[in-house]
């Protein structure tokens, strides 16, 4: 099952209802919420996902690049979004947490940054039902994909088959229509493209586009 995730980072943001719009046949909205302390950006807070959740028909993804992980993921849970994931860097406890998180009945995800080994969370892969393989360093969109970092997303992808795990494999960062058969062939299913959507003049078209690249007709 391919899943392609729209980043909203690379929309409108001040028509973000009418963007979520246009992308309707997204499997999920990717929503990227910094707090220009873990990352060196900020984007979107809590209310501004509450009032997402109000209007978006699609699910809401949303990848939490802040610190404190433990404090505010469980808010993002109440919103009724469909999946929080967190950093692993941001967190002290983080199957804690992601039992919290589906305790109040969203996915719970993990996110690792280009520099965390996948190895400490392989044997806690059941807890999580996603994992993010960052392929950029977050913070910014628009840069460039990091192929080193497809043994990572193998690794994973080997500790999840092993374990016969539901857990889905997501990629973040730049993702095209070339990139996506690469971390598709690596192992991942999940994949958020910001900037080769919205920058396309129709990105309903540019999500279908990705799917096919990603194999998601085979199903």
């Amino acid at each position: 099952m391919v899943r392609i995730n729209p980043s909203i980072l690379a929309a409108d943001f001040a028509n973000l209802e009418r963007e979520v719009a246009r992308i309707s046949n997204a499997d999920y909205v990717h929503v990227d919420v910094m707090d220009n302390h873990f990352v060196p950006n900020l984007t979107f807070g809590l209310q501004m996902v509450q009032r997402l959740q109000e209007v978006s028909a699609t699910p809401l993804d949303v990848h939490l690049m802040i610190d404190d992980a433990e404090r505010w993921a469980p808010e993002y849970a109440r919103t009724g979004a469909f999946s929080v994931t967190f950093h692993a860097e941001a967190s002290e406890h983080p199957v804690e947490l992601a039992r919290t998180l589906r305790s109040l009945g969203a996915r719970a995800g993990i996110a690792l940054k280009p520099g965390t080994s996948a190895e400490p969370y392989l044997e806690q892969l059941s807890e999580f039902d996603q994992v993010l393989v960052m392929t950029v360093e977050p913070g910014f969109g628009g840069q460039s994909f990091m192929l080193s970092m497809m043994p990572k997303v193998r690794r994973v992808r080997a500790a999840i088959d092993a374990g016969a795990l539901g857990t889905w494999l997501q990629v973040d960062g730049g993702i095209d229509e070339r990139t996506i058969e690469i971390a598709r062939d690596a192992g991942a299913d999940t994949f958020v493209a910001g900037s080769a959507v919205f920058r396309a003049v129709d990105p309903a078209a540019q999500v279908e586009l990705l799917r096919a690249a990603a194999g998601g007709h085979d199903h």
